[in-house]
């Protein structure tokens, strides 16, 4: 029995009729300033807490990690809507192409508990 759960108590159950998305952003980036893996990272980790604070995503990087002018990271948001993780996705999307390094690619997937 778990710690904390009292005997006869009945278990919580999961709720079949949630709804919301989870949208997966796939963005591949490139650096022409920097010089160095050194001056990759530090682009790498202000995109990555920018992204955690303006939107609540959860990023990673994973691709390039070798070359010191190319990353690519997946960007993961949660939305109760479809419509507004859209509008969450095309942000971040603006956001990334705003910026002093160039977004060069950018692929969704947006799947929900239903899928």
């Amino acid at each position: 029995m778990p710690a904390g759960a009292r005997h006869g108590s009945p278990q919580p159950r999961l709720n079949t009729a949630m709804a919301g998305y989870v949208g997966i952003l796939s963005v591949e980036l490139h650096f022409p300033e920097s010089g160095s893996l050194k001056g990759k990272r530090k682009y790498v980790k202000s995109a990555k807490a920018k992204l955690h604070e303006r939107f609540g995503a959860t990023v990673a990087e994973v691709e390039h990690h070798e070359l010191w002018q190319r990353a690519g990271l997946t960007v993961a948001c949660a939305a109760r809507e479809h419509r507004e993780l859209d509008q969450l996705l095309d942000a971040v999307e603006r956001y990334l192409g705003s910026q002093s390094f160039e977004l060069i690619r950018a692929e969704r997937l947006i799947v929900s508990p239903e899928d």
